[in-house]
């Protein structure tokens, strides 16, 4: 079950929420079905293609159909005739489908919760927490273990643009546990934490001061090394800290020396 969706008429029947605003909700859908049939207008089916073309896009995004049978709560045989028709009784698939089952499945979005464990989605974020926290002190071999990655492969992992959804999930739990600790308070030797923020500091890596929490995973945002970032004083301040230029100072001064 989606434990993310909004309160309103599908929270209050498929997970049973009962607040004010799902009974309301509840209340004028119930109130509006009874008009409908009233007045001859009811349809408690719909046309199935547009529900069956949202499946198949969630299953781009890994959410394969029986994983999509449990989030939604949807019984999994009527999954499969939606899908696939009864190859035992010879029928094509669904025409209609119910607006409950349709509500269901259409509630349930591709987020991070909701993707499969192997699906490979965008490792802009991941990147740039592990590189974050190896800026503060924390060894790459350390990281690996609590992520319960090998240390062999943590070096992709921490460079990858397409990584597990399972890593990525693993990695942000472990980012918001570590980004206020001192490394070398939690055990790390602080030779080790030395060398591991002389690494990030060579590699240009990023510290966690750097990033808002907002731009972490947007593959178009910069680090705000010092401040002044993409300002005109951008520049000398990244020389005063003593890390390179990042784009938006150099673009800014360059744009400042043309006027």
């Amino acid at each position: 079950m989606n434990a993310g969706r909004p309160h309103g008429n599908a929270k209050y029947h498929l997970e049973k929420c009962r607040c004010y605003q799902c009974c309301y909700a509840a209340s004028e859908y119930d109130r509006n079905r009874r008009r409908a049939i009233a007045y001859g207008r009811w349809q408690p089916f719909i046309d199935a293609e547009p529900i069956r073309q949202y499946v198949h896009a969630l299953g781009e995004f890994g959410i394969g159909w029986m994983r999509l049978a449990r989030l939604s709560g949807v019984p999994r045989g009527s999954m499969s005739r939606l899908l696939y028709g009864d190859p035992t009784r010879g029928t094509a698939p669904s025409q209609r489908v119910r607006a409950k089952t349709a509500l269901a499945i259409l509630a349930v979005q591709p987020t991070l919760d909701n993707l499969g464990a192997r699906a490979r989605i965008d490792g802009t974020g991941t990147r740039r927490r592990l590189q974050a926290l190896v800026a503060a002190g924390w060894t790459q071999s350390e990281l690996a273990r609590r992520i319960g990655v090998d240390s062999a492969n943590f070096s992709r992992t921490i460079t990858s643009d397409l990584l597990r959804a399972a890593t990525v999930r693993a990695v942000n739990a472990l980012y918001d546990e570590l980004w206020r600790i001192n490394p070398v308070e939690a055990g790390v030797p602080s030779h080790r934490a030395a060398a591991a923020r002389q690494i990030a500091t060579s590699r240009g890596w990023a510290p966690i001061g750097a990033w808002d929490d907002e731009q972490l995973d947007d593959p178009d945002a910069f680090p705000d090394w010092t401040g002044f970032c993409g300002t005109p004083q951008g520049r000398r301040a990244h020389y005063r800290a003593r890390v390179p230029v990042c784009p938006p100072c150099s673009q800014a001064a360059n744009q400042t020396a043309a006027a």
